[in-house]
C-alpha cells in the first residue's frame, strides 16, 4: 500500500480553506475513486487527469485508487484540484519523489494534453498558502493574480510536465513578475462638472466621511455626471483594501484586470438586476454588485425603477459592511463596505419644482412614486441633496475646483479620522457620545430638528456623523451649530 499528501485550497467565498489530498494505492481490480463531498466537476477530474498523466508519458497505475479530499464536510467544486491529484498520484506509485510536496500547495485545472488551465479565486488561495508558509504552485494563465500576493509568494507553469521537473529538481519554476500598473489611477475630473456648488459640497463631504449619498433632480443636471467623479476624489487604495477588493474580483465569474487593482471599485447595476446580482446568492454562492463594489463606490442610478425588495436587501450590509449569503447546501460570506450614491427624479416625469412648469404629475403620482422607496432605506441614506437645472449663463459662469485640489482635504479630514479609530460613517453610538459632544445649543437645535422633522434616532445619529465630518473638513475639533446646521440642511432639506 501507498500513500501521498498533497496540499491545495478549496474556495468558500474570499476564503480558501487548506485541503488535503490523500492518495492511497492498494491492491485490488483497478479503479479510481473520489471521496470528500466532491461536486461534479471534481469528480469527472479521474478521467482529465488520467489522460494527462499518459499523455505526458507517465503511467497511470493499474490499481485500486482513492482520492480523499479532507475535511470530508467541506464542498469542492471545479478543477482547481485537478494537478494536487495527478501530482498525488505520481508520488504514491513512486514516480515523483514526496520529500519536497510538504513545501508546497497546489491548485489547477488540467488539459488532457497535460496544460494547465486557469482557475477562480488565485489571489486568496495564494495570499492563504503564504500565510501557511508554503508556496503556492499554480497555473501561467493565474500568474499576474497570484503575483499581485507578494514576491516569491507563488510559483506558475504551464505545463503538469513543468511541475514535475522542478520536483525532481531538473527544471526551477520562476516566481511571476508583478504586473505593470497604470500610476496613478485615471479617474473622471471633478473640475469637468459645471456649477451645482451644493451638490458639490455634499460630494466632498461623503468622500471625506464615508457617508452615503442621494441625489435628487430633473433629468440631465448632471447627478450621474456628479457620482462617477466621487472614486476620483477618495484617498488611495491602501495595500490591504487592494488586495481585500480584487480577492472579491477573483473569486468572482467577471475577473478582473489586475493593471488597475488599485482602482476603486464604481459599480452601476441595471435597475432591472434581480436580488442575487445585487447582493450576490446562486446555488453556489458568487459575490453581487455590492461586494464588487467593496471599498469603492455602488451608483444607483433611477433608484425608484429598481424593485422594492431588491433595494431592501441593501439595509444590512449598509449598516454591517457585509453580506452572508445562506444556502441548503452552503454558506458563503463576502465583504460590502461600499458607499452607495443614488440618483432619482423628483416624480414620475422628472420636472416636479422646475422652473419650466413642465410636470403635471397629480399629487397622487409622486406620493406612489416616492413610496417605492421603503423609509429604512432612505434613513440609511445621510445626505439628501437637490440638484436643480440651471441656466445656461450660470453653467458657464461657475467652473469648480479639479479632483486633486478636493481629493487633499478629503484626506486631511480622513486622516483626522483615522487618529480617532475609523471613519465617521462607521462610528457606534458609544463612539459618537465619546467623540461628538454636542454643548447645549447644539442639543437643542437637534432636538428641534428631530420634532420638527419627525426624524429616527438612526437619522440623528447620522446627523451627529455628518456634523464631525463638516467639522474635521474645517479643520475644528468640535462639532459647532454652523456644522450641525449644515448637516441637518443636507438631510432635511427636501422635507
Amino acid at each position: 500500500m501507498s500513500l501521498a499528501v498533497i496540499y491545495s485550497r478549496a474556495q468558500a467565498g474570499v476564503q480558501a480553506p487548506l485541503v488535503t489530498v490523500e492518495v492511497q494505492l492498494t491492491g485490488g481490480l483497478p479503479s479510481l475513486s473520489i471521496v470528500g463531498l466532491p461536486e461534479t466537476a471534481v469528480r469527472e477530474s479521474k478521467d482529465r487527469v488520467r489522460g494527462a498523466l499518459l499523455h505526458s508519458g507517465f503511467e497511470f497505475p493499474p490499481r485500486r485508487i482513492t482520492i480523499n479530499l479532507a475535511p470530508a464536510d467541506l464542498p469542492k467544486e471545479g478543477g482547481r484540484f485537478d494537478l494536487p491529484i495527478a501530482l498525488g498520484i505520481l508520488a504514491a506509485s513512486g514516480q515523483l519523489p514526496a520529500e519536497r510536496l510538504d513545501r508546497f500547495e497546489f491548485i489547477g485545472e488540467l488539459a488532457l494534453s497535460g496544460s494547465l488551465r486557469g482557475v477562480r479565486g488565485t489571489l486568496p488561495s495564494t495570499l492563504h498558502a503564504n500565510r501557511s508558509r508554503r508556496t503556492l504552485v499554480c497555473p501561467a494563465a493565474c500568474a499576474n493574480e497570484a503575483a499581485l500576493a507578494g514576491d516569491e509568494a507563488a510559483l506558475t507553469a504551464d505545463h503538469l510536465l513543468l511541475v514535475c521537473r522542478h520536483l525532481n529538481g531538473e527544471h526551477i519554476l520562476e516566481p511571476p513578475p508583478r504586473p505593470a500598473e497604470d500610476q496613478p489611477p485615471a479617474y473622471p475630473d471633478l473640475r469637468e462638472v459645471r456649477g451645482q456648488p451644493h451638490a458639490r459640497r455634499a460630494l466632498e463631504i461623503a468622500a471625506a466621511g464615508g457617508h452615503n449619498l442621494l441625489f435628487s433632480g430633473p433629468p440631465g443636471t448632471g447627478k450621474t455626471l456628479l457620482a462617477s467623479r466621487l472614486p476620483g476624489i477618495l484617498p488611495p487604495l491602501t495595500d490591504a483594501e487592494a488586495l481585500e477588493t480584487a480577492s472579491v474580483a477573483s473569486v468572482s465569474r467577471q475577473g478582473f484586470d489586475t493593471r488597475h487593482w488599485r482602482r476603486r471599485p464604481f459599480r452601476a447595476p441595471h435597475h432591472s438586476a434581480s436580488g442575487a446580482a445585487l447582493v450576490g446568492g446562486g446555488s453556489n454562492p458568487r459575490p453581487g454588485e455590492i461586494s464588487l463594489a467593496h471599498n469603492g463606490v455602488l451608483f444607483l442610478d433611477e433608484l425608484p425603477e429598481f424593485r422594492r425588495g431588491v433595494l431592501d436587501l441593501l439595509r444590512e450590509p449598509l449598516e454591517s459592511g457585509r453580506i452572508v449569503i445562506s444556502r441548503a447546501a452552503r454558506q458563503a460570506e463576502y465583504p460590502a463596505r461600499f458607499q452607495l450614491v443614488a440618483a432619482m427624479n423628483p416624480c414620475p416625469c422628472g420636472f416636479l419644482g422646475d422652473a419650466s412648469g413642465r410636470c403635471r404629475c397629480t399629487g397622487e403620482q409622486v406620493q406612489r412614486y416616492r413610496a417605492r422607496l421603503s423609509g429604512p432605506l432612505l434613513d440609511r441614506i445621510d445626505l439628501h441633496v437637490e440638484v436643480p437645472r440651471l441656466d445656461y449663463q450660470t453653467l458657464q459662469e461657475e467652473r469648480g475646483e479639479d479632483s486633486a485640489s478636493v481629493r487633499q482635504r478629503v484626506m486631511a479630514a480622513r486622516d483626522r479620522q483615522l487618529e480617532r479609530g475609523g471613519l465617521n460613517a462607521h462610528l457606534t453610538a458609544t463612539q459618537l457620545d465619546r467623540l461628538c459632544p454636542l454643548d447645549g445649543t447644539g442639543q437643542r437645535l437637534l432636538a428641534k430638528a428631530m420634532r420638527r422633522f419627525d426624524l429616527s434616532l438612526r437619522a440623528v445619529h447620522r446627523i451627529t456623523r455628518v456634523a464631525r465630518t463638516i467639522a474635521d473638513l474645517q479643520g475644528e475639533d468640535g462639532i459647532g451649530v454652523e456644522q450641525l446646521s449644515e448637516a441637518i440642511a443636507y438631510r432635511c432639506g427636501s422635507h
